[in-house]
């Protein structure tokens, strides 16, 4: 099949955040590749409210499963224009307790939350740079998180990830440049419901915030959606947090 539109691939995308980015996308004019670990039924349901849009599984902890994404992602529409890498796994163990920080947690999230947007990019390589020789660079926008940029986070582990991917960012966009332009947005709190009963962090953000509130799913959409825009931006780390860290 063969569109006359822009393909956004986002991953992690049936609920939360990634629905909000691909909605966004989607309203933007992009064709767009759905994706998740194993709510295919949310999936299917959101490319058909969406129209221009194709739903893949694939768990990105499997290395097999992240090439197979790929390569079923450019084949829905014979392109691929934008990467979301917005998946991403975490763990909450309280950051005094080092011997709940196992090895296993640290290479479960290191492995989805590192490594996995990192080969995504580079099974998507060609397909990006053939974006850029039709007229503008092939974009990636990871999401990554405040905890990658202050001693913050549901743990030790993911902030660590979240470094890890911030850095990671910043070096595939010397990399890849210019033909691939890559930023990432580092969230802080989102009002999602895996948040609602976060009651100490909902407080934090409508005491101390400059905005007064946390972000909504939309607003991190509003983000990645402008770096998608921004032909001339790369290797940028984008703080939504509301001004909290001005505190």
């Amino acid at each position: 099949m063969k569109t006359q539109s822009p393909v956004a691939l986002v991953t992690g995308s049936t609920s939360g955040i990634g629905a909000a980015i691909a909605r966004r996308l989607s309203m933007e004019g992009f064709s767009i590749v759905l994706h998740s670990r194993s709510s295919a039924e949310a999936g299917h349901a959101l490319a058909r409210e969406l129209g221009s849009a194709a739903y893949v599984q694939a768990d990105l902890a499997d290395d097999a499963d992240r090439v197979r994404l790929i390569r079923e992602a450019i084949a829905v529409w014979g392109q691929l224009d934008v990467l979301v890498n917005n998946a991403g796994i975490s763990r909450v163990i309280p950051h005094a307790d080092l011997a709940a920080a196992t090895s296993d947690v640290w290479q479960e999230l290191h492995e989805v939350n590192v490594v996995a947007p990192f080969r995504l990019v580079a099974e998507a390589e060609s397909a990006l740079r053939d974006a850029a020789a039709r007229g503008r660079p092939g974009c990636v926008v990871n999401v990554s998180s405040h905890a990658g940029i202050r001693p913050k986070g549901a743990s030790i582990p993911y902030a660590a990830t979240k470094a890890a991917l911030n850095h990671v960012t910043r070096l595939l966009a010397l990399s890849l440049a210019p033909d691939i332009r890559v930023n990432a947005v580092a969230p802080g709190l989102v009002n999602t419901p895996l948040t609602a009963t976060w009651t100490q962090a909902q407080q934090l953000w409508k005491e101390h915030a400059p905005m007064r509130r946390a972000a909504s799913p939309e607003d991190i959409a509003q983000a990645v959606a402008l770096l998608v825009a921004s032909d001339y931006v790369t290797g940028e780390i984008l703080l939504l947090d509301g001004g909290l860290n001005l505190t």
